[in-house]
């Protein structure tokens, strides 16, 4: 497996190669069908493939202050890509000159003299060039010019109809399980451990605070069962079943919004400073605010029993 960030780390004996190209934000079971049918082709025609995902998301460089909530951290995406069966994958730096290359000039240094592309394969709304007038016609049409095949994929698996958008609605509304559905997994919130105030500590809850990366994809307000995963090396393999809360923590009149996570009977982690994630399984209850410590503590530990029987099923 190769990972490539930037184009120029190609090899220069990179031979003749599927290639499939997305934003692929979420890797979502529609993207999985695509990068694994261009896998497949490849294995069919010995050929290597290699999937071409972009960073930053495309929409913020072309219209700052656009950029749509992210579901998947770039490192994230390419290690769910690398699952699929991929022989590479390349990070491609996407900057507003990148953005003005004619649908032509795309093609030919990024497809035919980069990656040798015998075959193309793409999501069938894919757009590329400058003002993204580059369709799945006209990369058929290229691949007559320059000698490779192209065709564009529907992004359903199922029978269902999957796009990022729709999973973004669906965990803005807080249906992490609808939204897992789409993904073919349980969305994943990640960030580095960081000191709080310590309230969950103090009520016998102990919480591990996620400072959460621009843009991410977080779910509504509220208490969700889950699991907290290990995401640095130190913690590599870890994944504990969890209460997750994410709000304001009205009962303390909080301002900020943060995403907490207690490991179910868990005291004894020291998780400052380190790269962790929250899977979300399924949504117990809104955010609420309580009249005394003693009513919180007391729905804190229904929480914990209602996550405890939903992680454990």
């Amino acid at each position: 497996m190769r990972r490539w960030h930037g184009l120029d780390e190609v090899p220069a004996d990179w031979g003749r190669s599927v290639v499939t190209i997305g934003v692929f934000d979420g890797v979502h079971r529609g993207h999985q069908r695509i990068v694994r049918a261009a896998a497949e082709l490849a294995r069919e025609r010995g050929l290597r493939s290699v999937a071409i995902t972009f960073d930053p998301h495309p929409d913020e460089v072309v219209r700052p202050g656009t950029h749509p909530p992210l579901l998947t951290t770039t490192r994230r995406r390419i290690e769910l890509l690398e699952g699929l069966g991929t022989d590479a994958v390349a990070v491609v730096p996407f900057t507003l000159e990148l953005s003005k290359v004619p649908p032509d000039e795309f093609v030919q240094s990024v497809l035919v003299e980069r990656l040798h592309a015998a075959h193309v394969i793409v999501g069938e709304d894919f757009r590329f060039g400058h003002r993204a007038k580059g369709d799945v016609g006209l990369l058929t049409e290229l691949g007559d010019k320059y000698e490779f095949t192209a065709a564009g994929m529907p992004l359903v698996a199922n029978g269902d109809t999957i796009s990022s958008t729709y999973i973004r609605e669906r965990l803005e509304a807080g249906e992490v399980e609808e939204a897992a559905h789409a993904l073919g997994r349980p969305h994943r919130v990640e960030g580095v451990v960081v000191r709080g105030h310590q309230r969950g500590r103090a009520l016998g809850f102990p919480t591990a605070n996620l400072e959460t990366l621009p843009h991410t994809a977080i779910p509504a307000d509220g208490v969700y069962a889950g699991r907290l995963v290990g995401g640095s090396d130190r913690y590599a393999g870890f994944r504990w079943p969890a209460a997750i809360s994410i709000g304001t923590n009205p009962t303390f009149e909080g301002e900020e919004r943060t995403v907490e996570a207690y490991a179910l009977d868990r005291d004894d982690l020291d998780l400052y400073g380190e790269h962790m994630g929250v899977d979300f399984q399924a949504r117990i209850r809104d955010t609420l605010k309580f009249d005394s410590i003693d009513a919180l503590i007391e729905e804190m530990h229904r929480d914990v029993e209602r996550a405890r029987e939903i992680t454990a099923s």
